[in-house]
């Protein structure tokens, strides 16, 4: 009864509240109540007839508030644009506002400039906006390369890449990386990410559809620009790049500088590294949670962040992991899998002791746009499912004898399978290797051997489990090992 009677008395409340003119409702900010962490006050709302979506592309906290960025399908849409949120929460969308397709944040450390979408806010709160910018589709801001401390890049989803003076928001154009990149004529051009370190701009383009998935044309980028030329690192969907530059002790990196890049093919998500350490570009390989993410639309935006200090997540196709900064040796260190998630999850945050996580959430096909927060403490990411997905290393590929594949990351999931077969005329066996210490030494495991165009699966026994897994076969065939994980 107690249960029931406080139940009735918030929807009271709520209808209370609510059952206002509509010209009374969109001006009052003050939070009702909330449920599991939503306020409903707290909901970026675009117009009945708007037919696009409403999202919440960046959030950053700054000048004493939470900042958060709209985005809208296309530059298509009404109503929302710049809000800010006080610690009461409440919210105030900023006269400065311009309804747009933003999704960068950054914070210009020599300026005190918080950056997101077009707008820049200085250290007090106020807002300046680069009109220019406004009119792009901003999937990133950067520090610059060779002048961080006078100007910033800016990636739009078009692949053009800007330069922008923080102080005059003079904008030039440096690129368009389409041309760039040889991205064929049929692609969908959709980047999503940049990140710069180490001397290089990191650059993600995310395209991929089903003509990537058939392999009958390849329109993803991961691509690196060292200031003098621009070199393509992979050609398939990736999503996002972040890291973390700058902590030294007598004029060495402590962590080894470390960028991550992430995408996929039809395969299994791509998890990529780069540090000063090895100086060079290492693949590793993660499991799917879900499919529902493999088209470039469905992204939105899957993101790496410093959630806390000197703590990075990563959240890529339904699963939340914990990411270490520390590249020690240069090799990537104890990838953790917290929890299985059906959130779109744009940007997310830390912001008055609490975790935030941004949304994207109805668009015009299922009613009027909009998309809410989700406040809690981040230790409910391990309430979420556990952890799950699957994922091949080798996918009807032609392999040679004795070649090795990519890592494949087997530590923190329950029941373990893979499934083997290849096209080989004659009994083909293939050895499971593992790297039970996570810094890259690999003991083999079990040799399965699988008949003449044969297929064979192995479960792991319960228990079992190592940091990395890898395969290799003993004759050229066309191989798949697929690995599920639940």
């Amino acid at each position: 009864m107690k249960r029931v009677s406080l139940f009735v008395l918030l929807l009271s409340l709520y209808v209370t509240s609510y059952g206002q003119s509509a010209t009374e409702k969109t001006q009052t900010t003050k939070p009702i109540f909330h449920i599991n962490g939503v306020f409903p006050n707290l909901t970026v709302l675009g117009g009945n007839t708007q037919r696009s979506e409403s999202g919440i592309g960046a959030l950053l906290p700054w000048a004493d508030k939470l900042w958060m960025i709209g985005y809208v399908a296309h530059i298509q849409g009404t109503r929302i644009g710049l809000y800010e949120i006080k610690d009461d929460m409440t919210m105030n969308k900023h006269p400065e506002s311009i309804t747009g397709t933003f999704a960068n944040r950054m914070v210009h450390k020599e300026t005190e400039t918080g950056i997101i979408g077009p707008h820049f806010i200085d250290s007090e709160g106020n807002v300046r906006t680069c009109k220019e910018l406004g009119k792009h589709r901003l999937a990133a801001t950067m520090e610059h390369l060779t002048d961080p401390k006078n100007k910033v890049l800016f990636l739009t989803m078009e692949g053009l890449l800007f330069e922008c003076d923080v102080k005059t928001l003079e904008v030039k154009q440096l690129f368009d990386l389409v041309k760039e990149l040889k991205l064929p004529p049929t692609t969908y051009v959709h980047f999503k990410s940049g990140f710069t370190g180490n001397g290089r701009v990191v650059v993600a383009n995310n395209s991929y559809n089903e003509k990537d998935y058939l392999g009958e044309h390849k329109s993803g980028r991961l691509a690196e620009w060292d200031g003098k030329k621009w070199t393509i690192l992979e050609e398939t969907a990736f999503v996002e790049v972040s890291g973390k530059m700058g902590f030294s002790y007598q004029g060495k990196s402590i962590y080894g500088n470390p960028i991550f890049a992430t995408g996929w093919d039809n395969k299994s998500v791509i998890l990529k590294n780069y540090n000063d350490r090895t100086n060079k570009w290492r693949t590793y390989r993660l499991p799917k949670g879900s499919q529902s993410f493999d088209h470039e639309w469905n992204t939105e935006w899957m993101r790496i962040r410093e959630a806390q200090t000197e703590r990075f997540l990563m959240d890529i196709h339904g699963n939340f992991y914990e990411l270490p900064m520390m590249t020690y040796g240069g090799e990537v260190w104890g990838i953790k899998p917290i929890g299985y998630h059906l959130r779109i999850v744009p940007d997310y945050c830390f912001w008055r002791g609490l975790f935030v996580m941004a949304g994207d959430q109805t668009d015009h096909g299922v009613g009027q746009p909009q998309s809410g927060l989700l406040f809690s403490n981040i230790d409910d990411l391990w309430k979420m499912g556990k952890p799950q997905g699957w994922g091949s290393v080798w996918r009807d590929d032609q392999v040679k004898a004795g070649e090795i594949s990519d890592p494949f990351l087997m530590t923190g999931f329950d029941k373990k399978t893979v499934h083997l077969k290849h096209d080989a005329a004659t009994p083909v066996e293939f050895t499971l290797e593992i790297d039970f210490l996570g810094n890259n030494t690999w003991s083999a495991y079990k040799t399965i051997k699988v008949g003449a165009n044969g297929y064979e699966n192995f479960v792991f026994p319960d228990g079992f489990s190592a940091h990395w897994i890898r395969v290799k076969t003993n004759a050229a065939c066309k191989a798949t090992a697929h690995f599920v994980y639940n």
